[in-house]
C-alpha cells in the first residue's frame, strides 16, 4: 500500500531556481510499476472536484481538481475552437465614402462578436461553401443565415456650420452619425428566424464597438450575411476572448521566516499570498521550537496560494532560498474564462464537456464498428 507522503509527492512539480522537476514521474504518465492505477469510476468520482472562484456574466474563475492534463487541455482546446457561434461572412457593400476602404472596413465588420438565441443558434444549420465535390455549396435560406444591415449617413446638425465658422470643434456639436457604432447595425429576420429569435435577436455583443467616423456628406450601405461557425474555422467564430488554465501553486515554508526576512518574503509574492504574524508567548517558550527566544517578532505565514505567479523571486535571495520550497499541484486546474458575449461564461464551460461527450460517443462508435 502507498503511503499519503508518497501520493502527495506525485502531485507536486517540484519549481526550483532555474528548473521545473517531476514534470512527468514515468513514462505513462499517472501509471507506476506493480501498483495497479486501471480507471475507476467510483475513484473518479470520490477525487473530482469542481471548485467555482468567480462566475460573472462574461467572466469566470474555477477550479477542476482531479483530473488529468489531457482532459483539462481537451476543456481549454473546445472552448477555443468548436463551441458554435455567428459571426459575418459574407458582406455586400453597396456604398461606403467612409476614409476606411471597402476590405477593411469589411474585416471590421467580421470581427465584431454577436450574440443571440442560443436555442436559434442550435437550430441554425452549418452553411457550406462551394469545393470541388460540390460546387454550389448550400444556398441561403433562413435556417443557415442572418441577414444584417448597416446604413447610416453623416450630416450636419441644425445650425452645425454655423457653429464650425464661429470655431467649434466638437463634432458631437456639429454633426449627425459622425461615429458608427456596433448598434447601428440592423438584424433582419426571414422565415423561422421571426419566431426563433423573437425573445433575443441577433445584435452585436458589445453595442458601442466603434466602426468608422464619417463627416458631412460620407455614408455606408452595407447588406451582410452571418453564419453559424467555430473557431477552428476562424477566430472571429470563437465565443472566448481567453479561455486558459494553470496548475494551484503551492509555498511550503521549511524553516521559520522571522523578522525583517518575513517582510522581505512577503514582498517577493504578490500582495496576499504571504502574510505577517507574530510568534506567541507558546511557540516561543516551546521547548525545542524553532521561534524558541522570538516572542513578539513577525514570522511569514503562507495565506492564499492561489494569488501567486510563480515568480521565484524568493528564490534568488540567499537568505530565503533554502528556507522555502516551491510547487505546483499537478492536478488541480485554475480555468479562466472570458466570453466575448454569445454564451455566458458558466454556459460556456457545459458547452465543452457537452462537445467531449460527444467526441467520446462518436470514438466509442467507431472502435465498435472496427471491431465488427
Amino acid at each position: 500500500m502507498v503511503g499519503q507522503a508518497e501520493l502527495d509527492r506525485r502531485k507536486i512539480v517540484g519549481i526550483n531556481a532555474e528548473t521545473v522537476t517531476n514534470v512527468t514521474s514515468t513514462d505513462f504518465p499517472g501509471q507506476w510499476p506493480g501498483e495497479d492505477h486501471s480507471w475507476d469510476l467510483d475513484f473518479f468520482k470520490r477525487t473530482f472536484n469542481v471548485k467555482f472562484h468567480s462566475n460573472d456574466q462574461f467572466d469566470s474563475s474555477f477550479s477542476l481538481i482531479g483530473l488529468d492534463a489531457s482532459v483539462a487541455n481537451a476543456f481549454r482546446r473546445i472552448l477555443i475552437a468548436e463551441v458554435p457561434t455567428v459571426a459575418i461572412e459574407d458582406i455586400f457593400v453597396i456604398h461606403n465614402t467612409s476614409i476606411i476602404q471597402d476590405e477593411v472596413l469589411c474585416h471590421r465588420m467580421g470581427l465584431i462578436p454577436f450574440r443571440g438565441s442560443r436555442e436559434g443558434l442550435r437550430w441554425m444549420h452549418w452553411f457550406q461553401k462551394g469545393n470541388d465535390e460540390d460546387p454550389e455549396g448550400s444556398t441561403h435560406n433562413d435556417y443557415n443565415v442572418c441577414i444584417l444591415n448597416l446604413q447610416i449617413e453623416c450630416a450636419w446638425q441644425a445650425g452645425g456650420q454655423m457653429r464650425a465658422v464661429n470655431g467649434e470643434t466638437d463634432p458631437n456639436k456639429l454633426y449627425n452619425n459622425h461615429n458608427v457604432y456596433a448598434r447601428d447595425i440592423i438584424y433582419e429576420p426571414t422565415g423561422q428566424q421571426i419566431t426563433r429569435f423573437a425573445d433575443d435577436p441577433v445584435r452585436a455583443a458589445n453595442p458601442d464597438i466603434l466602426i468608422a467616423k464619417l463627416r458631412p456628406g460620407q455614408k455606408i450601405n452595407m447588406r451582410m450575411y452571418a453564419m453559424k461557425g467555430i473557431g477552428a474555422d476562424h477566430a472571429k467564430f470563437s465565443p472566448v476572448a481567453t479561455a486558459s488554465y494553470r496548475l494551484l501553486p503551492t509555498i511550503d515554508i521549511l524553516k521559520p521566516i522571522i523578522g525583517p526576512d518575513a517582510e522581505k518574503f512577503a514582498r517577493c509574492f504578490p500582495k496576499g499570498v504571504i502574510g505577517l504574524e507574530p510568534i506567541t508567548r507558546e511557540e516561543g517558550q516551546r521547548e525545542g521550537s524553532e521561534y524558541k527566544g522570538h516572542e513578539g517578532e513577525m514570522k511569514a505565514v503562507v495565506e492564499d496560494t492561489m494569488r501567486d505567479t510563480v515568480s521565484r523571486e524568493c528564490l534568488r535571495h540567499a537568505e530565503l532560498k533554502d528556507k522555502v520550497k516551491l510547487g505546483r499541484v499537478r492536478d488541480h486546474f485554475i480555468f479562466k474564462v472570458e466570453s466575448t458575449g454569445q454564451w455566458e461564461s458558466d454556459e460556456l464551460f457545459l458547452e465543452s464537456v457537452k462537445l467531449l461527450k460527444i467526441k467520446a460517443q462518436r470514438m466509442k462508435r467507431a472502435l465498435a464498428a472496427l471491431m465488427r
